[in-house]
Parts: structure tokens; C-alpha cells; sequence
């Protein structure tokens, strides 16, 4: 052993123990573990050595960071990560102990934000005790925290790869999650774990879906009795101190919390405060014997903002106005989804405008020109859902969204909406359910659903009452292209994309395993891409590196869902195909 290695005889017979383990023929190394992978990273030796027992984390004060630095350097001295398939490395013989990582920031000033720059190196020399970690601005910094973290392996002693040499950088801005707290209620400490495990994936947009018709579960100060009359009861609720903790824990983990306040549509709750300005609230979703066209929601839980009436847009001003005092985030999501028309003919007084010959989307065009301008007087840019320009019965004309102002999120019809979205000059967030939602394919939540009866010899039940059946596996979501099909000029207005867990049928209970690891999947998409050097889609060697990084993970405390048999994981390779489909 090196001689300015100093251990006792107990750590040297760990060591011997660890040649052991080694000789045998594992092909996986400690340095392929990384996820997302890195966009560069080189580790030629194949060399290890000890990590010091007291490891230290050198770096410039930030009020976030700083945490940061200090909840790393606890992980990294504690977590003692064994991996299921022990890598091949040899100890160095002229490698000291790692005593110091160095953190060197370029802009500590640099806010949180779409487009500030991620990117970090990390270098890990051989003949030093020393690594360093450099980057623009703290957010990489953090990146940079966490592939260190991920390098380190072992117990007695803990090991950490060196002559290593990373440079890491995204290739898309924006990498989140959607997670809706209106249908069921998620606690506080279920967002910050799910926010933590974003993080960990290098994850950077919680987008917060905050209500919905089925309960409004923020408290707002100008507006006490949406809450106080909408929300699922005292217990279920977020006040503006949960809001707080939410955004302080994001930002010291790099994760912006983007809020959405849902309307005009998707607004049934706000009916128990104002029931004078929600149309067609607390009313049967879908009468009998009506077609679907005529249906008053596109699921149970009625109800729109109407247009027609002045007190909406004071309670809205008011509702936008706090929300933005809560939340630091330069984008507001204002939702503009799933106008359904047959809500807003249920009311007498858009009778009367429909008969005098004005139209639904002129409805619309007269609450976006009352609400849209507010929000951008209040230094936001505004995100809708596609549906604001793209839906076939109730949409506004472009001109009453300026693409300078405007982000629109695809959910419907994969590439094909976001060709339409960003070859109109607008900036799109991809969320097509088609690939990312990950509620889907658990069946419907809606009772008394006769296609669960289908006779016995009809071949088949169908998509299970699951609309956007059927469940979109980690491979689904990791070989989706968000910018397939487009322009290199329309693929720079693509911002990113988010994964969906819309809460019918998710609660706290079941919160991880609908996430993660699936979510991860589209985070090194997003980060690193699905394809090698030579331009092949990597999802073979992706499998079990994703195996590693969920066993990782539940081990940090995310109880994300096994992908294969431990079987499988223990003899890499034996668990695939090798046979095209069909």
C-alpha cells in the first residue's frame, strides 16, 4: 500500500477484502453509476483511492449553497452506498486520501431561474488529496455536489474515483415535475421529499399544481375563504409559511417551484367562497342521456370562471396578486386548459351573449385580455396549456398572446403539437401525455363504468377505463424525443419538458412509486440525451444503470418502484433481448 496512506489494520483488512471483491469480473465501474449521465466524463485509470473520514467541503458562503455543502458532505460521509454489482477498480498505490473537495463559484449573484447556466467541472487528480469543482453560478455548484456524491462508494473505508474528469452541462433548460395537490392533498413534507429526490436526478421546476375543482388548498391573505371554503378541511391545507418552506427548500437544492392557479376552467372549488362567479358548479359531470359533446366537464368536479361577470376578475386579481407575492418565480402558470363549452351554456347570461351572436372564444379572448396583462404587470411570464390556441372549439386568436410573453405546455398528440406550438415563434414546455403523464394506465376512477363489463368473449377490456392507457414504462418515457420532427431553429423553442402525476388517483401512499424511477428516466434525457457517441439510442446500457441509481435512491429514503427482478441486476445482461420486436 501507499506509504502516505496511514490506516489502521482494521481499515487495511476492509481493504483486502474490497481487492477481493474487485478481482472478480464485474463490468460495471463506480464512474458509469452517474445519473443522469454526464455530458463528458473521463476516467481513463480505472483508479480509486480513499476517501478521508474527514472529508471536507471548502466553499464560498451562499445562503443556499451553503446548506447545500453541508447536507452533501453528511451524505457523502454517512450514506455508505454498496452497489448491487460491485465495480472493477484497482486502488491506487500513489494516490493519497481525498481530504478536500474545493468548490470555485464564477457568479455567486446569479438568481434561480430559467436559462442561468448549470454546468460544472470536476476533476479528481490522481496524485492529490485535493478535488476541485468549478462553476458559473452556485445552481451548478449543486449539480456538481450531487455526480460527486454519486462517485462515492463503500463503508470502511469509502472510495471515490480518481484521475477523473467531468464536464456537465444540460441540454435542456427546463427538467421538472408536475405533481397536483388539488384532487388529493399531498403534506408538506411529501413535496420536499419528492423536491430532494428532483434534485438528486439534477431535476430543476417543480411545477406545483396548486388547485383544481375538486379543493383549493392554498390559503391566500386577500382571499381567506377560498381555502378556508374550498380546501378538503383545516388539515389539508398550505399557508403562506408551508408556501415559504417549499420555496426555501428548493432553492437550496436548486429546484425552482413554478405555481399554477388553473382557470377559467378547473375552478369548481372557488364556487364554495363565490358561487356568483362559477358557472355551472356542483353539477352533475356528464348528464344522462347526453352526448359527449354535451357534457358539462371532462371528469367529476364541475366548474368555470365566468367571464361575464366583474367580480371574477377581482377575486382572480387578488388570487394572482398573493400567489405572486408567494412565490419568487419568474414564470406564472395560468392554466387555459379544457374549456369545456357545455359549462359556460349552462349560464343564463352567456345564453344571452351567445344569442346576440358573440362566441365561446370570444368568451375566452375577454377573460385573457382581462387577466393576461395583470400577470405580465406583475413582471411574470405567462405559461398556458396548449389548449388556449390550439383546442378545436374554444381558443383565442395569437394575437392576444405575444410570443415574447407566452410559453404554451403540450400535453395533447405528441410531436405533432409542439411542431404546431413552436413553428408559431412560441417557447414550449413538452408534457405530451402520450409519453410523460404517469398517471396513466391504472384504470378509471369514475363509478358505475359499464365498459368494466364487457362480455367474456370480447378479446379484451379495453384501455381499463384509463384514457391515456396504457402505463408509460421508464423506456417509453426515456426513448421520447421532445424535439422529434423539428427545425434546429424550433428545437432552441423548445424550453424542456415535465413529467404529469395528475392526483385521481395518487395520494401520499403511493406518491414515490408513481415517480420515481420513471421521472428520472426523462431527467437524463433531458440532462445527457437517450443516444451514444455514434448516435444509437442507449436505453440497453441505460437499464442497468437506472437498476443501480433506484437501488441508490431507496436507500436515500425515495421508495421508487423496482424495475426488474434482483435477479436480473445481479447477472447483467441475462434479463435482455435480443431479438428486434416485431
Amino acid at each position: 500500500m501507499a506509504s502516505n496512506l496511514v490506516m489502521s489494520s482494521h481499515c487495511s483488512f476492509f481493504l483486502i477484502l474490497f481487492f477481493l471483491l474487485v478481482s472478480a469480473s464485474f463490468t460495471a465501474t463506480s464512474a458509469q453509476w452517474v445519473w443522469p449521465k454526464p455530458r463528458t466524463l473521463s476516467w481513463p485509470s480505472s483508479l480509486a483511492t480513499i476517501l478521508s473520514p474527514h472529508f471536507t467541503i471548502s466553499s464560498p458562503y451562499h445562503q443556499h449553497l451553503s446548506p447545500a455543502v453541508n447536507r452533501y458532505r453528511l451524505q457523502i460521509l454517512t450514506e455508505f452506498h454498496r452497489p448491487l454489482v460491485p465495480p472493477r477498480v484497482n486502488l491506487s498505490s500513489s494516490s493519497p486520501a481525498l481530504q478536500t473537495l474545493t468548490i470555485a463559484v464564477k457568479d455567486l449573484s446569479a438568481p434561480l431561474q430559467h436559462s442561468v447556466d448549470e454546468s460544472y467541472t470536476l476533476v479528481i487528480p490522481t496524485a492529490s488529496s485535493t478535488a476541485n469543482l468549478t462553476a458559473e453560478t452556485v445552481w451548478g455548484a449543486m449539480r456538481g455536489l450531487e455526480t460527486f456524491s454519486q462517485l462515492v462508494w463503500g463503508s470502511k473505508p469509502l472510495l471515490v474515483p480518481v484521475g477523473l474528469h467531468v464536464w456537465d452541462s444540460p441540454l435542456f433548460e427546463h427538467r421538472g415535475i408536475l405533481l397536483d395537490t388539488s384532487r388529493n392533498y399531498y403534506p408538506v413534507d411529501d413535496i420536499l421529499r419528492t423536491i430532494k429526490a428532483m434534485s438528486a436526478n439534477k431535476l430543476n421546476v417543480f411545477h406545483w399544481h396548486i388547485t383544481d375543482s375538486h379543493s383549493f388548498p392554498l390559503m391566500l391573505p386577500s382571499e381567506p375563504d377560498l381555502a378556508a371554503k374550498g380546501s378538503y378541511g383545516n388539515e389539508m391545507l398550505y399557508s403562506p409559511a408551508d408556501v415559504a418552506t417549499v420555496v426555501r427548500f428548493g432553492l437550496e437544492h436548486g429546484v425552482r417551484v413554478l405555481p399554477e392557479i388553473d382557470s377559467p376552467a378547473h375552478t369548481g372549488s372557488w364556487a364554495e367562497a363565490y358561487p356568483d362567479i362559477v358557472t355551472c358548479a356542483n353539477m352533475f359531470w356528464w348528464p344522462a342521456e347526453s352526448e359527449w359533446a354535451d357534457r358539462l366537464a371532462s371528469e367529476p368536479g364541475t366548474g368555470q370562471l365566468n367571464p361575464l361577470n366583474p367580480n371574477t376578475y377581482q377575486v382572480l386579481k387578488n388570487v394572482i396578486g398573493d400567489a405572486v407575492a408567494l412565490f419568487p418565480e419568474p414564470f406564472f402558470h395560468a392554466g387555459g386548459d379544457e374549456i369545456i363549452p357545455g359549462c359556460w351554456k349552462a349560464d343564463p347570461a352567456i345564453q344571452s351573449f351567445l344569442s346576440e351572436n358573440g362566441t365561446l372564444s370570444q368568451l375566452l379572448e375577454k377573460f385573457v385580455n382581462s387577466t393576461f396583462p395583470y400577470i405580465l404587470s406583475l413582471n411574470r411570464t405567462v405559461v398556458y396549456w396548449e389548449d388556449i390556441l390550439l383546442d378545436a372549439d374554444v381558443k383565442v386568436d395569437p394575437s392576444f398572446l405575444p410570443p415574447e410573453h407566452t410559453i404554451l405546455q403540450t400535453w395533447n398528440n405528441g410531436p405533432n403539437n409542439t411542431k404546431l406550438i413552436v413553428s408559431s415563434g412560441y417557447r414550449a414546455i413538452v408534457s405530451s401525455s402520450e409519453f410523460y403523464y404517469l398517471d396513466c394506465g391504472h384504470g378509471g376512477f369514475v363509478g358505475n363504468d359499464s365498459q368494466y363489463d364487457p362480455p367474456p368473449t370480447s378479446g379484451g377490456s379495453g384501455n381499463g377505463g384509463s384514457w391515456c392507457a396504457p402505463f408509460k414504462t421508464w423506456q417509453t418515457i426515456y426513448n421520447y424525443d421532445i424535439a422529434y420532427g423539428l427545425t434546429p431553429e424550433e428545437t432552441k423553442l423548445v424550453l424542456g419538458g415535465e413529467v404529469a402525476l395528475w392526483s385521481e388517483q395518487a395520494d401520499p401512499t403511493v406518491l414515490d412509486v408513481r415517480i420515481w424511477p420513471r421521472a428520472s428516466a426523462m431527467a437524463e434525457t433531458l440532462w445527457s440525451g437517450n443516444r451514444d457517441e455514434s448516435g444509437k439510442k442507449r436505453y440497453a446500457e441505460a437499464m442497468d444503470r437506472l437498476n443501480e441509481w433506484r437501488h441508490r435512491m431507496v436507500n436515500r429514503g425515495i421508495r421508487a418502484e423496482p424495475l426488474q427482478p434482483l435477479w436480473c441486476i445481479k447477472n447483467p445482461g441475462m434479463c435482455n433481448t435480443v431479438h428486434p420486436s416485431t
